[in-house]
């Protein structure tokens, strides 16, 4: 029996205690790290001929120390952690994964915003503190609820996961409206059938973000686009942290410029002290720690995908490659 190719997990904590890994043991020896540093990542790989990441950071120095290395196969679609210029000029192939967690993003998004237009945590506050018990009526109404029917919804980014959140949006009957690019001119916005950006951010009552985080959509959503949004809208990010600036956005929930949020993602995570949007006073906030991702069934998909790249690459293929 041939003898299999070494592999190492290098931050294996961040895919969950609960994952099967035998189809990856059937095709590597694997080694697992829970997690890794930069600068132990180069001894940690070894003579290993494959290299397995979530978010470790895999640098040039590393790629250079480690000769018999062939692949990187990184689980997450995002590759900006493995230097993917040195990789290609050393040869060494890198594969990521890809809509591994559509069902699970499209279904946090809707608890984001069930749980806003709800006021789920509100309501369980109240109840808690006993407020409930004590009242003459069999229902409290502190909050108010809407209901999502009739509504309209705003997707920036409609790409896989945002057409999954508008195929949602449309079983709760609301109106589905898509942005065009971010400083798209208007005419061609028109052309491709979707909504100007700064148009969208005016006209709709929950806007949604799935975009890149690139240059362009740095702070996509500041203090500006937050005033240009209905008072009672919503913001959801699941995407990138630093699509929005978290200061403009804590200032105008406090100050009613907008109805709510829900935040899946930070700039930087774990996020750093003194983040603006983990403050105790800022009302309808809602912040989940980067778990949108994260159902059991998203994060096996995951694995599965990682090993079908190692197994592809093995038999001299280039699924999902990205160098």
């Amino acid at each position: 029996m041939p003898t299999k190719p070494r592999a190492v997990y290098l931050d294996f904590a961040t895919a969950g205690p609960d994952i099967d890994t035998r189809a990856l043991e059937e095709t590597v020896d694997a080694t697992y790290f829970p997690f890794s540093e930069p600068d132990e990542v180069a001894a940690r790989i070894g003579d290993a001929e494959i290299a397995i990441v979530n978010k470790a950071k895999v640098r040039a120095a590393a790629l250079a120390a480690c000769p018999r290395l062939k692949l990187v196969a990184v689980q997450a679609t995002g590759t900006d952690n493995v230097d993917l210029a040195e990789a290609k000029a050393r040869g060494i192939a890198v594969a990521n994964i890809r809509e591994y967690c559509t069902q699970a993003v499209a279904q946090h998004v809707f608890a984001l915003i069930l749980g806003l237009t709800q006021r789920i945590a509100g309501y369980d506050a109240l109840v808690r503190r006993g407020a409930w018990q004590a009242s003459r009526s069999f229902a409290l109404f502190d909050y108010p609820i809407r209901e999502l029917a009739g509504r309209s919804l705003g997707i920036v980014g409609y790409g896989a996961l945002g057409q999954a959140v508008g195929c949602v949006a449309e079983c709760f009957g609301m109106r589905v409206i898509v942005s065009a690019r971010p400083g798209a001119a208007a005419s061609r916005a028109s052309a491709d059938g979707r909504m100007p950006f700064e148009e969208v951010l005016a006209s709709v009552d929950v806007l949604t973000l799935h975009c890149p985080l690139t240059p362009e959509t740095h702070h996509l959503i500041g203090a500006r686009e937050l005033e240009r949004m209905r008072d009672d809208a919503l913001l959801i990010n699941t995407a990138r942290g630093a699509l929005v600036d978290g200061a403009a956005l804590a200032d105008a929930l406090r100050h009613g410029v907008i109805g709510g949020a829900g935040i899946d993602v930070l700039p930087v995570e774990p996020p750093a002290a003194g983040d603006p949007l983990l403050a105790g006073d800022i009302p309808n906030l809602i912040v989940t720690p980067h778990v949108a991702w994260a159902a059991k069934e998203a994060r096996q998909r995951a694995l599965d995908q990682v090993t079908e790249n190692i197994r592809d690459f093995l038999n001299g293929g280039r699924l999902r490659r990205v160098v």
